[in-house]
């Protein structure tokens, strides 16, 4: 059984191998993608997110344990890669239009995941004003989470796939397809995964002019990031898979020390190598 729904910015597909599933499981998987969507969505100024960065600085906030999950998953990887994931680089995006502007960008002078802190598991005050943008990391954990509610519920096999983003679990081993970063529209079969997750980050489908930057941006030197090709990692969650691809494709290297910290290992694929 495959089912589908536009979510994330994407679409994301749940597909399920066991004869005579309960639509109830599929149900409540959407509704925790959903729900990490509400919490955790950038575009969204009633967000929990948006909340943090516009109040963390002054006073202190009561997030949600998800929220908390993620943002303790962010500030791990930013210390596993000194500093190359970092998701405090909202303002950054921004000001170059590729997020809506919610305030004055001119008022602030941010910080970043870093200077965050959590008071108590799920309370959290930052020391300096914050542009959080989860968009590199939310969208794997909505597809964790999205699996975890599917076991909760009896599924035994199965994969959620959110716009590349993808799980799979179970005994049955599953075709992984990525895209051919030098015709995009066309799927390459990577090899197959029984339990594990791979995400990747390329720039081909950027709906980009020539005068437009990219939105990948190096949360050190501050400036936006362009490659070719794609960067897909795989890792036993696909929180991780999401954050690291962020690792690789800006620092530009697939062997980055913290893929071994977090027992991942990351995919290159250049605009010619399958031409």
């Amino acid at each position: 059984m495959i089912r589908c729904k536009p979510l994330l910015g994407t679409f994301v597909e749940i597909r399920v191998e066991d004869p005579l599933p309960p639509l109830k499981a599929l149900d409540e998987a959407f509704l925790a993608v959903e729900q990490v969507q509400s919490l955790m969505d950038f575009h969204n100024p009633d967000s929990e997110l948006s909340q943090i960065n516009a109040k963390s600085y002054i006073e202190t906030i009561r997030i949600h344990p998800w929220t908390a999950e993620v943002l303790g998953v962010a500030k791990e990887v930013y210390l596993q890669s000194q500093g190359v994931f970092n998701c405090g680089v909202g303002h950054h995006l921004m000001e170059a239009d590729l997020l809506p502007r919610h305030f004055n960008l001119n008022d602030y002078s941010f910080g970043g995941i870093e200077d965050l802190q959590f008071i108590e598991p799920s309370t959290v005050r930052s020391s300096l004003p914050l542009c959080l943008d989860l968009g590199g990391i939310a969208k794997g954990y909505a597809v964790d989470k999205a699996v975890e509610t599917l076991i909760a519920n009896g599924i035994q096999t199965g994969s959620v796939n959110a716009g590349g983003d993808i799980r799979v679990f179970g005994d049955h081993s599953q075709d992984i397809h990525i895209r051919n970063p030098s015709k995009p529209h066309e799927l390459l079969q990577i090899g197959s995964m029984t339990e594990g997750a791979i995400a990747t980050s390329s720039l081909y489908f950027a709906n980009r002019n020539i005068s437009s930057k990219s939105f990948m941006v190096h949360p050190i030197s501050q400036e936006h990031i362009e490659f070719s090709g794609s960067y897909s990692v795989i890792a036993s969650r696909c929180v991780y898979a999401d954050a690291l691809t962020k690792v690789v494709s800006i620092s530009g290297n697939s062997r980055h020390p913290c893929l071994s910290y977090f027992f991942a290992q990351a995919i290159r694929i250049s605009n010619t190598q399958y031409l």
